[in-house]
């Protein structure tokens, strides 16, 4: 049987999401406790594979056992104490045994945080800027996003992605007190602002280089044409810096109304 994951974790301890040699990750800590619990091997597929670092206030992941799930409250309790602190799973549950966490999902989201003040509490949850960012300019940049299909100006050298394409439907920045869902999730964050972008899906390092290079225009040390020339060129040299990771977070994934 198939069954799905819902949970959301802070990234700062982990390298990532993705199990790799020698290092702790997302998936190899959930693996570890599921083979604790069910005593077999069970390999978990992401709906993404977010960098080290990098948060998600929701991720989505699908897990194949013989074991029936009678009582998933016992399974979330015995998974949410042996993955520690920086892992929650909200819920289990199954689903038919085709539905792909990655593969069906139809659109992400992914928001970077902003702040201008020194907050003690958020640190590690925001990028804090020294200097003042012209929002107006950066939104006018990213207005470009909606409108490009090839972002490997954005993507990460030497990947394994098989095309640099993406469909980006939603890219713009607003003050955290003008986004319902971030001011809920974070709380009072002064003097803060948001990123917010939509797509089908990303590539590796994207969103941070895109954000490191509407951070330049909020500086006015690049200007929206000469963003738009960026996107044009399709080389990564030429973007911005790709941010700190400690800001960004995979905030919701979308799928078919029959797949959950």
């Amino acid at each position: 049987m198939r069954y799905f994951l819902k949970l959301s974790y802070n990234g700062k301890p982990f390298h990532g999401w993705q199990s790799q040699p020698n290092a702790v990750t997302v998936q190899s800590v959930i693996e570890s406790a599921l083979k604790t619990i069910f005593r077999e091997e069970i390999p978990v597929t992401g709906a993404g594979r977010t960098d080290t670092g990098v948060h998600a206030r929701k991720m989505l992941a699908h897990f194949d056992t013989d074991s029936e799930i009678t009582r998933p409250e016992r399974i979330l309790n015995s998974l949410n104490n042996l993955v520690g602190r920086n892992i929650f799973i909200e819920s289990v549950f199954p689903v038919e045994n085709d539905t792909h966490a990655r593969f069906d999902a139809t659109e992400r989201t992914y928001k970077y945080f902003v702040s201008f003040a020194k907050n003690p509490f958020l640190d590690e949850l925001c990028w804090k800027s020294n200097t003042h960012l012209d929002m107006e300019r950066m939104n006018e940049a990213a207005g470009f996003l909606i409108q490009t299909k090839d972002f490997t100006s954005f993507a990460k050298l030497h990947s394994d992605a098989r095309t640099n394409i993406c469909d980006v439907r939603e890219a713009r920045w607003t003050g955290i007190s003008d986004d319902i869902e971030a001011r809920k999730f974070l709380g009072d964050l002064n003097h803060g602002i948001v990123f917010t972008i939509r797509a089908d899906r990303f590539l590796r390092n994207m969103v941070r280089a895109v954000v490191g290079t509407l951070v330049d225009v909020g500086k006015g040390k690049l200007s929206v044409e000469g963003f738009v020339d960026i996107i044009r060129r399709q080389d990564r040299c030429e973007a911005g810096i790709s941010m700190p990771a400690k800001g960004l977070f995979l905030w919701d994934i979308k799928y078919p109304f029959e797949v959950l």
